[in-house]
């Protein structure tokens, strides 16, 4: 976690919804808040001491990019960012192969600063080539109306490019609302 957003109590109320005990989905959670992109490269390491003594499914970094962006500033550093970042993926990938864990990446968007304001989407990832390259299936996720969010398929090997709607509520993801 690179922004401070994970919270626990979300965490157990979706356990509740799907009927698990709160606590014992909680104990099955190693959670790590990452403070610059330096430290964000030491959890791999410290999780993959963790994974070599038991068994994860699933490995969720939110946001990918942040301290990359915070760490490396302006164009004089954006070489040097994009080889750290590629670094941070490429390690990551590692990981994901050697234990057969999905990852999950959360990323940045920014403004498209192109002069296509008028566009149907006028943002783009943060990250560049690196990240897409690094990425199996690249969804877009955006606010629709009210409670809803809609999900776009941007790019995968396997998935037609498609929207899907849904919503998120108490309880985690549900069907969109009308």
């Amino acid at each position: 976690d690179t922004e401070g957003t994970f919270r626990p109590k979300r965490l157990q109320e979706i356990a509740e919804r799907f009927g698990m005990d709160p606590n014992v989905a909680l104990e099955n959670v190693a959670y790590a808040r990452a403070h610059n992109s330096e430290h964000q490269m030491e959890l791999l390491k410290m999780a993959a001491a963790i994974m070599s003594q038991d068994r994860y499914a699933l490995i969720v970094v939110d946001s990918a990019t942040a301290l990359y962006r915070t760490d490396y500033t302006g164009r004089g550093e954006l070489s040097e960012r994009q080889m750290q970042m590629g670094q941070f993926l490429r390690q990551l990938t590692r990981l994901a192969e050697e234990f057969g864990v999905a990852v999950f990446l959360t990323n940045q968007v920014v403004a498209n600063p192109d002069g296509m304001s008028f566009a149907k989407d006028s943002t783009k990832p943060i990250g560049g080539n690196i990240i897409a390259h690094a990425c199996t299936t690249r969804l877009r996720l955006r606010k629709g109306r009210g409670d809803n969010r809609i999900c776009t398929v941007f790019d995968s090997p396997t998935l037609a490019e498609a929207d899907c709607q849904f919503a998120v509520g108490p309880q985690g993801i549900c069907d969109a609302t009308e």
